[in-house]
């Protein structure tokens, strides 16, 4: 299985709409970990699948939006040694082309909505909390 047999690729993004506003999702129980932590939306990346591509589908799919890749935020190490699971992580930047964001799989997310930066949701995963001290750098 990806990230506990061998490292898992995955792939997330920061999407923000027009005003700025971050788009974020809370983990649910058929998440593959850390369940009930606020994300910023992704997935993993399959066989033969670019990222871009990746991170376009899963956005489509879990939330029915479209969106325009803007660019690489960067690659993480995505390591949760108490659920025995390492994953690599690319992490783009994003905005919202089309969609009201719902929950298309209601399993692995048990809410979503948009949050302006000085008010996000609380606990953010480890992946999240590394991709928004990147971010909050490169805003400066």
């Amino acid at each position: 299985m990806p990230g506990r047999d061998y490292i898992g690729v995955g792939v997330g993004a920061l999407v923000t709409d027009s005003t700025e506003r971050l788009l974020l999702a809370r983990r649910g129980p058929t998440a593959r970990n850390e369940v009930g932590a606020w994300e910023f939306p992704g997935g993993m990346v399959n066989f033969g699948e670019t990222l871009c591509d990746a991170i376009r589908r899963e956005l489509r799919e879990e939330y029915g939006i479209e969106v325009h890749v803007t660019g690489l935020l960067g690659l993480f190490d995505h390591m949760l040694p108490d659920e025995h699971q390492h994953w690599v992580s690319a992490t783009y930047r994003a905005t919202l082309v089309s969609g009201t964001p719902s929950l298309l799989e209601p399993g692995k997310c048990t809410a979503v909505g948009w949050f302006d930066l000085a008010a996000l949701p609380q606990p953010l995963s480890r992946i999240s909390q590394q991709n928004l001290h990147i971010y909050l750098q490169h805003r400066s």
